[in-house]
């Protein structure tokens, strides 16, 4: 009878390591996939010029050239443009994250005529892509006199439908007996949200922060459209430099690209409980 048990668990085990196995290599092949574009970037970055376009189609440098770094980061203004790229993703961080919290905290708690329409309002305009307003958000810009400036850069930046959507849905996990007993004390609505919702929406806040940290540090097409001078580009269009009419240079825009990439690198190590937090809240966009 053991011998008969054992067996049977033996021929059940097998198939099982056997799914583990080809789960396991299924997800390295994946993360390989994934990381291959950055391994191919960080590789070009220490090529030379000629050493690109060699034709035996070479994936690592015969000769590292650390050189490149700080030579492409002197050929363009980049510390100008990480600057310009720190203030408008902070700015667009802090105005995000103040009218999201406001906005969800009113149309989770509190009670007005036409609440739930002009949320529904709100969620239609995430069907709308970001590319059809471009023009109409560009010529307000430019009638405000805003265009080349940090004001033009980060105006239309600071209202994120999404992040209303998030905190809405995070307020109204929040027990409503908390609440309840700060209005007997005497607490009014916006002191209820200032000491009672907000502290507790802490993990919600800091998701949403993190992604429109990222989403404005990425940001390519916007800051193109309304900045001309050098003094105001951002690192993805400083990136862009390098690719001129008539020339790219591979390795500094490589090199250039690696050092980009690094702030959001660093960013997801250490805040990567709120990516899978972003993630899962991310599904039901």
């Amino acid at each position: 009878m053991r011998e008969s048990v054992s067996g049977t668990r033996g021929s059940f085990g097998r198939p099982r390591a056997l799914a583990t196995t080809a789960r396991t290599t299924l997800l390295l092949l994946a993360c390989l996939a994934m990381a291959a574009p950055f391994l191919w970037m960080a590789a070009t970055s220490l090529m030379g010029q000629l050493e690109v376009f060699s034709s035996g189609g070479r994936l690592l440098p015969e000769t590292p050239l650390w050189s490149n770094y700080p030579d492409a980061l002197t050929a363009q203004p980049f510390a100008r443009y990480f600057l310009n790229s720190l203030v408008f993703a902070t700015a667009v961080v802090a105005g995000q994250v103040a009218t999201a919290t406001t906005a969800g905290y009113a149309f989770a708690r509190l009670e007005f005529p036409g609440r739930d329409r002009i949320f529904m309002l709100f969620l239609a305009t995430m069907m709308v892509p970001a590319v059809i307003v471009l023009i109409p958000r560009f010529l307000m810009i430019d009638a405000l006199g805003w265009i080349d400036s940090y004001q033009g850069l980060v105006s239309t930046e600071l209202v994120s439908v999404w992040g209303i959507f998030l905190m809405r849905q995070y307020f109204r996990t929040v027990p409503r007996e908390l609440e309840d007993a700060a209005r007997v004390d005497g607490a009014g609505p916006l002191r209820i949200f200032w000491s009672v919702a907000l502290p507790l929406a802490k993990p919600a806040v800091a998701t949403l922060a993190l992604f429109a940290f990222i989403d404005a540090w990425k940001n390519f097409l916007w800051p193109l459209l309304v900045t001309r001078s050098m003094e105001m580009r951002v690192v993805e269009v400083g990136i862009a430099a390098f690719h001129s009419t008539y020339e790219i240079n591979w390795p500094y825009q490589m090199a250039a690209g690696v050092v980009a990439v690094l702030p959001i690198a660093l960013l997801f190590l250490f805040t990567q409980r709120y990516f899978v937090r972003g993630i899962q809240l991310e599904g039901i966009r």
